[in-house]
């Protein structure tokens, strides 16, 4: 099997397919490498499309140490992947806690991202609700160790925002859920503790976000409440974003509407590639509702 190991020597395992501009494509917390299918399938038409098993999710490596997880290793796992495979720069596409991989990747290693794609990102994000978030994701790890994946993943699959996925989609979500019930009970409670209770809120990041040049789609469903308002955030912050919200859509976004998602993020890969997707005009302020002179 393919592995690439990383600068602090885990091994992460990998595929790929397809040929041309790179696609890099990072899993949410729920997921894995598998959620990601409907995209290789479509983008490996044009597109070199690479996907990974983070750290924590077997058959990638689970290292029993917590400071080996954290939001900015996730990050420059992105970043070995890239190096690990010879790609200068790729587009990045990410879901949840992929979704703010991608972001700080847009962060540190600016340079190496083609684009970035940010979806479904917020959770823990929201001033009001950050310490909520902190301990309910403790909660979880405990859980995932206490009672075992297969098991707990029958109650975490059932969150708010995966109901509309249940409801639109039952054969989707069962297999999601399936595939949820095969992971590391050690590696999610470790990326729970490690990486999701101790990012840093998006909002705590406004004076790098805005110096962010990278060109960036966020996207959210209209029921995945607290990716809404973050989401609104970015894209008032991040200079060359726009923002794309699915309608009866929860947080599987990429799952639950394929079709939709991947027409969303090609017609903003194709208008990357014309060097189109530019920051706003200055002259489009948003403090103006009419122009008088």
């Amino acid at each position: 099997m393919p592995y690439i190991t990383t600068s602090d020597k885990v091994q992460l395992y990998y595929e790929e397919t397809g040929a041309g501009e790179p696609i890099v494509f990072v899993h949410e917390f729920g997921g894995d490498m598998r959620s990601w299918e409907p995209q290789m399938r479509y983008f490996s038409r044009r597109y070199r499309c690479i996907a990974f098993n983070a750290r924590g999710y077997t058959p990638s490596d689970v290292p029993d140490d917590l400071e080996l997880y954290s939001q900015r290793r996730a990050a420059l796992d992105v970043v070995d992947v890239l190096d690990g495979l010879d790609i200068p720069k790729a587009h990045i596409v990410g879901l949840s806690m992929g979704g703010f991989a991608t972001v700080h990747v847009g962060l540190i290693a600016p340079e190496r991202a083609l684009s970035l794609v940010v979806a479904g990102a917020g959770y823990g994000a929201e001033k009001a609700h950050e310490e909520y978030f902190r301990n309910v994701s403790m909660e979880v790890a405990a859980q995932f160790e206490k009672q075992g994946a297969e098991r707990f993943s029958k109650t975490y699959a059932l969150a708010a925002s995966r109901i509309a996925f249940q409801l639109k989609d039952p054969r989707g979500w069962a297999e999601f859920a399936q595939d949820l019930s095969q992971h590391s009970a050690l590696g999610a409670a470790m990326t729970m503790r490690g990486v999701q209770a101790r990012r840093p809120s998006l909002y705590d990041l406004e004076d790098e976000l805005k110096s962010m040049t990278v060109p960036t789609l966020i996207v959210v469903g209209d029921e995945d409440d607290h990716c809404l308002q973050p989401g609104i955030f970015m894209k008032r912050v991040i200079p060359a974003s726009g923002l794309a919200v699915l309608p009866k859509a929860g947080h599987t976004l990429n799952l639950e509407d394929p079709a939709l998602f991947n027409q969303v993020v090609a017609d903003f890969l194709a208008t990357v590639a014309q060097q189109r997707w530019l920051p706003r005009d200055p002259r489009a302020q948003a403090s103006q509702i009419m122009k008088t002179s």
